[in-house]
């Protein structure tokens, strides 16, 4: 079965693309997916994706740009064309990310303890020694099971000759799985025809995986745990995700002001009952502004005395404070290391060629080649802060030459790598646009990997940047089994 005539069209420019890449093109999952979609006009292509809009605004799914100023929330930008991964890839996948996490909480664990991976040579020192997100606070905690990132959102990326890597690992309080979900929701809406006859595995445990992976962690083993989630309120970004989550899960949405701290050590929650105890706390804040009394004293998000009763065994926090130690560009350099220490194996999936500027013969290759490089700062998140050399002004490049120098711990540099495209409807038609995908892996007493996760993708022309805080959307993603194709029908 070839590939439909209105997918042959597109013009790939060099790049590995998820669907229509001579690597793809052939397989009987793309093929079908194809023929399907090369059925419709330009005019029905159009009336899917206005249907698709129709049910996002009904749906209330939104996120916040802050730069938008008076812009509170903003519809999800959705492109209706999934992306599909077969399922041999991606069970070597999850067995690297696990191994990945794995290794991350075991180290975390370490710099909280012994500090064995540096006294052993392999980690250095003056990585930690600067480290923003390495918290004093923490040390001498054991969480249970040995886990610090209960949640986990690792972004990965696929090079030119196919090659997945990842490209960063998110510890602290990662965000999109919310959307992972409507985005499946969605197509199921409009494209109930693309799910007949495929083995696309299904999305929607997550929730209930997440509910058990929290209450497993209850600190109070003879109650019936009650569960929490923290959120800053209506005025962060991921609001929204907060939201869907407590209510998917079943469990109250709280602020700060809901929660307190009694002389017990122990956490309650104001009801109109009156107290009640609370065992876990899904926190979406940051450290900084999780307790006043240890942290930001000017916080009004946290919750006063929460870092003594989490120190006192009584409530579970996820993530655990202290958390973001691994959340560093600078350790991420480090994980290939990390997995070979504490677990004595080679790593799954590869890292990205990563430059660490703190090293002066790094930072003199990349002061010499920024026009070339992608310059990141070591703890920024959702595209801020990065320089992406090609396509970047000299006034660009000034700016962050002068700011590696300032800080050049803070700094590292990585290839331009040709993310991989997939087909995306555009005002103008079908186009390639580049995509990552970041999927969510949960820890405690045992692991979970979404199936897939989110795809973002950058709906500029030419832009490698898919946060959606930059401008990017996002699109479903489709783990199906090429072996079952035909047999099992639609399980998601």
């Amino acid at each position: 079965m070839g590939v439909p005539r209105a997918f042959n069209a597109l013009k790939m420019d060099g790049f590995y693309d998820e669907l229509v890449s001579p690597a793809r093109r052939n397989e009987p999952v793309s093929s079908r997916i194809l023929k399907v979609l090369s059925q419709l006009s330009q005019d029905e292509l159009d009336q899917r994706r206005e249907a698709a809009e129709l049910a996002i605004r009904s749906m209330g799914i939104s996120f916040t740009v802050y730069s938008e100023g008076s812009t509170i929330d903003r519809a999800w930008p959705f492109d209706i064309i999934p992306r599909v991964i077969l399922l041999e890839e991606w069970q070597r996948i999850e067995r690297g990310l696990k191994q990945r996490v794995s290794a991350l909480n075991r180290f975390i664990s370490d710099i909280y303890a012994d500090q064995q991976i540096i006294k052993d040579g392999v980690f250095p020192s003056w990585v930690l020694e600067k480290s923003v997100n390495f918290r004093p606070e923490c040390v001498g905690v054991k969480p249970a099971f040995g886990v610090w990132s209960h949640i986990c959102g690792s972004d990965l990326v696929r090079g030119k000759d196919g090659t997945m890597y990842v490209l960063e690992d998110n510890l602290r309080v990662p965000s999109g799985v919310s959307y992972m979900l409507e985005n499946r929701a969605i197509m199921k809406r409009i494209f109930p025809e693309l799910f007949e006859h495929q083995d696309i595995h299904p999305v929607g445990e997550y929730p209930g995986q997440l509910h058990a992976t929290l209450a497993a962690l209850n600190p109070n083993g003879s109650r019936h745990p009650t569960i929490v989630l923290l959120t800053p309120g209506i005025y962060n970004s991921a609001y929204f995700e907060h939201s869907y989550l407590a209510q998917q899960m079943g469990v109250d949405l709280v602020e700060g002001s809901d929660l307190v701290v009694q002389d017990d050590d122990c956490v309650y929650m104001r009801t109109i009952g009156g107290l009640q105890r609370v065992d876990v706390i899904y926190r979406r804040i940051d450290d900084l502004f999780l307790d006043p009394e240890v942290f930001r004293p000017d916080s009004a998000l946290g919750v006063p005395g929460l870092m003594r009763a989490w120190r006192a065994g009584k409530v579970a926090l996820a993530n655990a404070p202290g958390a973001g130690v691994a959340d560093d560009k600078v350790v991420y350099a480090f994980v290939p290391d990390i997995i070979r220490y504490y677990l004595g194996e080679e790593p799954i999936i590869p890292n990205v060629p990563t430059w660490q500027c703190a090293r002066p013969d790094d930072c003199a290759y990349v002061l010499d080649n920024i026009a070339e490089l992608v310059i990141k700062p070591a703890n920024e998140s959702g595209g801020y802060g990065l320089l992406i050399g090609p396509h970047s002004t000299p006034a660009q490049r000034k700016k962050t030459i002068a700011q590696v120098r300032k800080d050049p711990r803070n700094w590292i540099a990585q290839p331009c790598l040709n993310l991989s495209t997939t087909p995306t409807l555009t005002a103008k038609g079908l186009a390639p646009r580049h995509v990552d995908l970041r999927p969510f892996i949960l820890s405690a007493d045992q692991q979970y990997v979404t199936n897939g996760g989110l795809t973002r993708v950058a709906l500029q022309e030419g832009s490698l940047v898919v946060n959606s805080s930059q401008g990017g959307g996002s699109k479903d993603t489709w783990i199906v089994d090429a072996q079952a194709l035909g047999e099992a029908g639609d399980r998601a």
